[in-house]
């Protein structure tokens, strides 16, 4: 059809609105934003008397309204005199956790004064949040491993663990989620050993902090220098966009002989955490080289 006849039937006008809506058609809508996995994220802690008792513990509870996707602990003035054997989320396979608690002992007589500080990473409630557990053998083994597992369907937020019977005689140095840069975590594996001989029995629990599938969920990691330095430590952050929901360590080639003291998720009442901090230091003289990973667990902000 030519020009002329185009513009007798249709008109200037209808020209110019027909000619305005192709140019609409090709306008390109950006994307919605994704949506928080995990809003209202905050880190909020409780610290417990400082002094020379052999043992202390320490509750840290979330806000009113919120529930504890991860969490974090902090030993202060020990110096790797004492050792965390309770770093336990509350809630069950079917309640959501909403606190935390801390217990730590002195791996051998220490005169000073210390404290212990525990972590809460909380949130708005999170949809099929849960505490999932798995609980090692009870004997006089010097090392026992156990890994928590997540139900089907579901992925890893956050973590803890439990030894009970050992009462400061006792080091976790393998407190692994699993997962990658790429893919999700769906399981923590706790791995401990006896710090010096132990005859009783004891045992390790995993404990898996566990939601329906999030927005991003990734598991980064960093890893310290690998040397016979006394102290190890390590900073693992989230990529850009990500916030923490949870988190774990791992200390290699030391084999029982160092503590990790100070684990502690960045952020606090106001804040999103974003990365994780782990300092550990030799438990007793060792001249062999070891490393610190700390594992960030991080979903979309």
């Amino acid at each position: 059809m030519s020009a002329q006849r185009t513009s007798r039937r249709f008109g200037p006008r209808a020209l110019s609105l027909i000619a305005g809506a192709a140019v609409a058609a090709a306008v390109v809508v950006p994307a919605a934003p994704a949506s928080a996995a995990v809003p209202g994220l905050v880190r909020v802690s409780t610290t417990s008397a400082s002094n020379s008792t052999d043992f202390r513990s320490v509750t840290a509870t979330c806000p009113v309204g919120k529930v504890l996707t991860g969490a974090g602990y902090e030993i202060t003035g020990a110096t790797g005199e004492a050792v965390v054997d309770d770093f336990r989320p509350n809630g069950g396979a079917v309640t959501a956790p909403t606190a935390v608690t801390v217990g730590a002992y002195e791996a051998e007589a220490f005169a000073g004064n210390w404290s212990v500080t525990a972590y809460a990473i909380c949130a708005n409630p999170v949809a099929g949040l849960v505490r999932v557990s798995a609980t090692s053998a009870s004997n006089s083994n010097d090392f026992r491993s156990v890994t928590a597992i997540c139900p089907v369907g579901k992925v890893l937020t956050g973590t803890g663990y439990e030894l009970t019977g050992v009462t400061g005689e006792g080091v976790v140095d393998d407190f692994r989620p699993n997962g990658g840069v790429a893919t999700a975590p769906t399981s923590v594996t706790v791995g401990a050993y006896e710090a010096e001989a132990f005859a009783g029995s004891w045992t390790a629990t995993a404990y898996a902090i566990c939601a329906n599938p999030l927005a991003g969920l990734v598991r980064n990691s960093a890893v310290s220098a690998s040397n016979s330095n006394d102290f190890h430590s390590v900073t693992a952050t989230c990529p850009a966009g990500k916030v923490l929901t949870g988190a774990g360590y791992e200390l290699n080639g030391v084999t029982g002989e160092a503590v990790v003291d100070d684990f502690r998720p960045s952020g606090g009442p106001a804040t999103a955490p974003t990365s994780v901090f782990s300092g550990a230091y030799e438990e007793d003289a060792f001249a062999g080289n070891w490393t610190n990973t700390a594992y960030a667990i991080c979903a979309t902000a």
